[in-house]
């Protein structure tokens, strides 16, 4: 099958991603907010789990100068787009400090530690998991259907697998919907604590379409919700000034408390 690709720059131009055009998913804003979830100034090792292409793993080497960063992806064609990415020119300034792992994110104990997912060796975990119901959106795209589609306990078996790679006091970051809250804190149960939850509003007063959540690995601390993020003061389409920061890797969103 001959797919065609498009190359795509992100924060302005700072790192571009090959992704497939017309079948899978293709990433976006989602993958700015979630890689903004990083932050630090030491070395640090760095797990995007269900990478797709790369994006949100490529916008934290980018930004962070010494992060070293595993994309993890199920997908063979996605995880060929992610080393694309990281054999472009362009690239070329972070990509020595990028690998990818063609890998089920759902994996455990032996079968997860010999596909390549260590235990207890990441600082930080990010993940942008499917989120539709598997029946909310139909689409003839398997690829597509396969990235965006939630399956049965699927918080519950990526958190799984973030708890297991992560080191005490590692970092746990995701995006998703708001409905699925609850999956989320069942989901990080004994494993996390320190729970923040920042809820994206497209405007003032409308519905929250999107939460960042981060958790700390055998934190007990409790659970903090922050104050909500709006990504358009207007009715035009012009991000506020702090997200288009986040967006563009000028800025990140670190934790409010410590672990």
């Amino acid at each position: 099958m001959t797919v065609t690709e498009t190359v795509d720059a992100f924060h302005r131009g700072r790192f571009h991603v090959v992704q497939p055009k017309g079948i899978g998913h293709r990433s976006g804003m989602d993958a700015m907010l979630l890689a903004a979830l990083v932050s630090g100034e030491g070395p640090m090792r760095v797990a995007d789990l269900g990478a797709g292409a790369g994006a949100a793993g490529l916008a934290v080497a980018s930004r962070l100068e010494k992060a070293e960063v595993l994309l993890v992806e199920r997908s063979a064609l996605m995880a060929g787009f992610a080393r694309k990415s990281l054999a472009l020119d362009l690239n070329a300034a972070f990509a020595g400090r990028v690998s990818v792992l063609e890998a089920d994110v759902a994996l455990i104990g032996r079968a997860r530690v010999a596909a390549g997912l260590a235990d207890d060796v990441h600082d930080h975990v990010i993940m942008n998991p499917p989120f539709n119901d598997g029946a909310d959106r139909r689409t003839p795209d398997a690829l597509k259907a396969e990235a965006h589609a939630m399956e049965d306990d699927l918080f519950e078996r990526w958190i799984r697998t973030a708890g297991a790679i992560l080191k005490p006091g590692g970092q746990l970051s995701l995006i998703a919907r708001p409905e699925s809250i609850g999956e989320i804190l069942a989901a990080c149960g004994r494993r996390f604590g320190g729970i923040e939850i920042t809820p994206i509003h497209p405007r003032a007063g409308e519905s929250a379409l999107r939460i960042l959540v981060t958790a700390i690995k055998g934190s007990r601390a409790r659970l903090a919700l922050r104050m909500p993020l709006v990504m358009h003061d207007g009715p035009h389409h012009a991000f506020t000034l702090f997200v288009d920061d986040l967006n563009n890797g000028r800025a990140s969103y670190p934790r409010l408390r410590k672990p």
